[in-house]
């Protein structure tokens, strides 16, 4: 069983969502936390709200590739290296792969791919030194399967696939583990500043969302999953059953998936 009071967990996109609630999660389970955001006001609301008082706040846009890798040797040579990463920031898509500006794959790959890979290299160092860690990486259903509208968005998160499961094999002997999270419709903002074609956010949410898990819920599935050690996890309702159907019968799924409601 996972001890989280001896834990220093850096969790990005912090500032709301499945973040915000993994936050909350952790620090009432005893667990110290880096918190990491673009917003850093709503960063400092979800700090005041957490139990403990020992968590430490870093403004980060994992975009900048530059500053991910200064913020990381700040934290490591202020507090070591963490025992675990969460990498959950990420910005999502609503368009057609036709209607899409280049410059917006550009921007979700830099923010979901290379954002993400830029700081577990940065940590990498600090835990095989230490002999042990976690990488927490929230994917999507969408990095196991395609979907409508998410081009790019599935694009960034299947290459997140290929690089922790590579990832994962290479460093097994060093104590690194990775837990990769596929949630599906999940209650969080991330339609709102989902982007457009042409780079603008949606501004609104989808059906879908709202109907879906709360992120309470599946940060506790989360949560769990960890403590069992898990190399994966898939998170949401009937939406879940679409891996194993592309698995199992692709060309059915494919079929339904050109008939589905995906937003």
């Amino acid at each position: 069983m996972t001890r989280w009071d001896r834990q220093l967990i850096w969790i990005t996109g912090a500032s709301s969502g499945i973040g915000a609630a993994l936050a909350h999660e952790l620090a009432s389970r005893g667990a110290r936390l880096i918190l990491s955001a673009r917003r850093g006001e709503r960063l400092q609301e979800v700090a005041g709200r957490l139990e403990g008082s020992e968590h430490r706040l870093m403004p980060l846009d994992v975009a900048d590739h530059e500053a991910v890798r200064s913020v990381a040797e700040r934290v490591v040579s202020v507090n070591g290296p963490p025992t675990m990463a969460v990498f959950n920031a990420g910005i999502g898509q609503r368009s057609l792969a036709r209607d899409t500006n280049l410059a917006v794959d550009r921007r979700l790959m830099d923010t979901n791919y290379f954002g993400t890979i830029a700081l577990a290299k940065a940590l990498l160092p600090g835990m095989r030194q230490a002999g042990e860690g976690r990488f927490v990486v929230v994917s999507s259903l969408v990095g196991r399967i395609g979907s409508p509208l998410r081009s790019g968005y599935a694009a960034s998160k299947h290459a997140l696939h290929g690089f922790f499961e590579s990832l994962r094999a290479e460093e097994h002997d060093s104590g690194l583990r990775v837990t990769l999270v596929c949630p599906g419709f999940i209650r969080t903002e991330l339609p709102l500043h989902a982007l457009t074609g042409d780079g603008s956010p949606q501004g609104s949410m989808d059906r879908a969302q709202l109907e879906g898990m709360a992120a309470e819920q599946c940060a506790r599935i989360i949560v769990t999953a960890i403590e069992r050690d898990r190399d994966e996890v898939t998170i949401g309702g009937r939406e879940r059953h679409a891996v194993l159907l592309f698995r199992l019968l692709p060309a059915l799924f494919r079929w339904v998936l050109r008939r589905a409601r995906v937003t």
